[in-house]
């Protein structure tokens, strides 16, 4: 299967993640296992398309970014704020790397029926690609609102910015598996 490709049911129906909401179809608890071929096809197009939506969006923050450098007020940024700037770079150019590099992974090792790994490494530089992304998003938005706003409001907000991401990113999903597992539990006991 192809980056581009989506994986399509017996019925021509996409059966990506969000085709398994669908309201046609079966309950959770009444739908048939899925064998460990359908779960890595699964994944990998949830893979797919969660690639898609961070690509686009750190490759425009990026190409922003390398532009900063050649406008006439760069030259005017004290040391600290040329420092903030190269780790922001630096962390998009490290974002950029990690959220392309499962397309190239893909693309190595299509065909060796190593589906499996492939899916299991893309998730991980999914996330490590996403923490890169956060904190470009964080040094970017402290650059500029180090112009924009008096003394340590600043940092005051950015800090409330990245929090936020943290709850949004990570916290959420983890209290969301956590209360799935739960009650996975509770369903598994009676």
């Amino acid at each position: 299967m192809t980056m581009t490709e989506q994986s399509v049911g017996p019925e021509g129906r996409n059966t990506d993640c969000c085709a398994r909401h669908d309201s046609r179809q079966a309950k959770p608890d009444r739908e048939t296992p899925e064998t460990p071929h359908e779960r890595v096809n699964r994944r990998w197009n949830e893979i797919l398309q969660e690639t898609r939506v961070t690509q686009t969006g750190v490759q425009i923050l990026f190409g922003f970014l390398l532009s900063v450098a050649f406008t006439p007020l760069f030259r005017e940024l004290e040391a600290l704020d040329r420092g903030l700037y190269v780790a922001t770079v630096v962390f998009g150019a490290s974002a950029t790397g990690s959220l392309i590099a499962p397309v190239s992974i893909h693309r190595f090792l299509s065909g060796q029926r190593m589906k499996d790994d492939v899916v299991e490494i893309a998730g991980r530089l999914m996330m490590c690609g996403m923490v890169l992304l956060a904190l470009t998003i964080g040094c970017t938005l402290l650059l500029i609102l180090r112009f924009v706003v008096p003394g340590v409001l600043a940092e005051v907000l950015v800090t409330g910015v990245m929090l936020w991401f943290g709850l949004c990113w990570y916290g959420l999903p983890l209290y969301l598996r956590r209360r799935a597992d739960r009650r996975s539990r509770a369903r598994d006991a009676s």
